[in-house]
């Protein structure tokens, strides 16, 4: 489906969204404005990552915009993002996504309010919106983190910790390389020679988002750590309570083996107290045990 936006007689250029493209249209689409066919291809690849191409007559962008669900198991980058291509020049834009996004939705409605006065323009707005889509995704991923700190330091046993930390890991890892991949987009729209306030404003946009992720990286990265850290001093803890535990009968067992030997003579064995009288022996090398440990402050 493509629907013409802006007019290259009222608005000085030319602004066509095609959205989910048959192979009629991109025909048509690639014979009018002279498009290259290796860059066709990579419109039509949804696993294709972030580039920018120059061509003789116009550019070509290919962006990842976040389109996440509410599924939390993310193992790739394309069920995290989207492909967004984009053909430029100053007469024309071409926007091509595979499917419906509402990010262009929003677009046109501001375009109402104000059209962008050149093509250049309207890419920086374009390239805006794409990276403002990673900016709810971090905000979740920001309140993610914060939950599994408070799970990692108040143990509630029956949540499955790891398994969640590391999908919410996988997340941050791929929204990070994604953005970096992007870096030469916003590079090439914020430049020297073209640049202006509003791509400035983009590439701030960009390093904001690009500092929040390194943030939420590094934090995930310490939760590990201390999660590890936790695990294996709960570990050390719990052995050395069963060895306390092994301490206090070893006594006990090895009073118990002397007075199991079947010897000829042994008095105790006809002594009228000696059954409760190894009871109390036991007792009192436990408490003996006890008061030693809390001196050396084991318990």
């Amino acid at each position: 489906m493509i629907n013409k936006i802006a007019d290259i007689k009222e608005n000085g250029f030319e602004w066509l969204d095609i959205i989910e493209p048959s192979n009629e249209e991109f025909k048509e689409l690639a014979t009018r404005y002279h498009l290259h066919p290796a860059l066709v291809d990579d419109c039509l690849d949804p696993g294709h990552l972030p580039k920018f191409e120059r061509m003789p007559n116009y550019s070509f962008i290919l962006f990842r915009i976040c389109s996440k669900d509410d599924t939390p198991e993310v193992e790739n980058f394309q069920d995290l993002t989207s492909t967004i291509a984009i053909f430029f020049c100053k007469k024309f834009i071409l926007t091509i996504h595979l499917k419906k996004q509402s990010l262009f939705e929003r677009v046109i409605a501001s375009m109402e309010e104000k059209m962008p006065s050149s093509s250049r323009d309207l890419l920086n707005i374009l390239i805006a919106s794409c990276l403002n889509t990673y900016e709810d995704p971090i905000k979740k991923l920001e309140q993610s983190v914060n939950y599994y700190e408070r799970m990692v330091f108040l143990k509630p046993k029956d949540e499955p910790l790891l398994k969640g930390v590391y999908y919410l890991k996988r997340e941050i890892d791929l929204l990070k390389q994604m953005l970096i991949l992007s870096y030469d987009i916003i590079d090439k729209l914020d430049s020297k020679e073209e640049g202006n306030v509003e791509t400035r404003d983009t590439r701030d946009l960009f390093i904001k988002l690009q500092s929040m992720l390194i943030a939420k990286s590094e934090n995930i990265n310490h939760l590990l750590e201390i999660y590890f850290s936790v695990s294996s001093q709960r570990t050390n803890e719990t052995i050395r309570v069963l060895t306390i535990f092994s301490v206090f009968f070893m006594p006990m067992t090895f009073i118990v083996g002397i007075y199991g030997m079947n010897f000829e003579i042994m008095p105790e064995l006809k002594w009228k107290f000696g059954y409760p009288g190894v009871l109390l022996l036991m007792a009192v090398v436990n408490v003996l045990i006890y008061f030693w440990f809390k001196k050396k402050k084991w318990l």
